[in-house]
């Protein structure tokens, strides 16, 4: 009996670049319909279908049917965690276009890796809660402080709540822009869904991008004690991880 795990499988379904866009284009953590789907892939209904139904059966997929409509989303973070890990070791993209330049931009500025905050905004709104003593690393997860939760309960959200979820509870996840640690977890999918509705942080269509917005550079200052350099602007949007 072979015990070692089927890996080559999983890599094959990732390898194909329909299918790696698809992957990408969910890593926001919202779902999309298949039609979506195959636009951003710049592919067929029919070959979206097959390369979905793939995805499916790889357990890399979720796939909810609403009417005639049937929406898809990564199975869980774990898939998110393994294609943000991966991005960090993939070669760099030769950038061929300003507009290009412009959307590596945004989203090494701030993005949602997931159900998180990433990239520069996400690295130090982590550092921040490290430096105040709000979060401390623990191998190669994050714990919070007595003060730390506090803290949260005053931020709107209760620590005792989230540990009772079987979901990972804080990891360091390693961000490809910046090479160094953001909070992944349940806790950090609760600290950016308040920073969404708070108002301080808004999504960018059609990417994983998001805005830190006016409210949001003061209150992560005055809350965090978060620094930012003002970089409210439109940013084109057609990209696909």
């Amino acid at each position: 009996m072979n015990a070692v795990p089927n890996i080559a499988e999983v890599a094959a379904l990732i390898a194909d670049s329909s299918r790696t866009t698809i992957l990408f284009s969910l890593m926001d953590g919202r779902m999309l319909p298949a039609s979506e789907l195959a636009r951003r892939a710049k592919i067929s209904p029919q070959t979206a279908s097959a390369h979905l139904a793939k995805l499916v059966n790889g357990k890399l997929l979720d796939v909810e049917t609403n009417g005639r409509y049937r929406y898809y989303k990564l199975a869980n973070a774990e898939v998110a965690h393994v294609l943000e890990g991966m991005i960090s070791i993939a070669p760099v993209k030769k950038i061929t276009s300003l507009r290009e330049s412009e959307q590596v931009k945004a989203l090494k500025y701030a993005r949602t890796c997931y159900d998180h905050l990433a990239g520069l905004a996400g690295v130090k709104l982590t550092q921040c809660m490290l430096d105040n003593g709000i979060i401390l690393p623990v191998e190669k997860d994050f714990t919070v402080t007595k003060q730390g939760e506090d803290f949260f309960v005053r931020f709107g959200i209760d620590i005792q709540v989230l540990k009772k979820s079987k979901r990972v509870f804080a990891r360091q996840c390693l961000d490809w822009s910046e090479r160094m640690h953001h909070c992944s977890g349940i806790l950090g999918a609760a600290i950016t869904r308040q920073l969404f509705d708070l108002g301080w942080i808004k999504r960018v269509p059609d990417t994983r991008a998001v805005q830190v917005t006016r409210e949001g550079y003061s209150g992560l200052y005055h809350t965090f004690g978060m620094k930012l350099e003002d970089k409210i602007a439109h940013f084109d949007t057609q990209r696909t991880f």
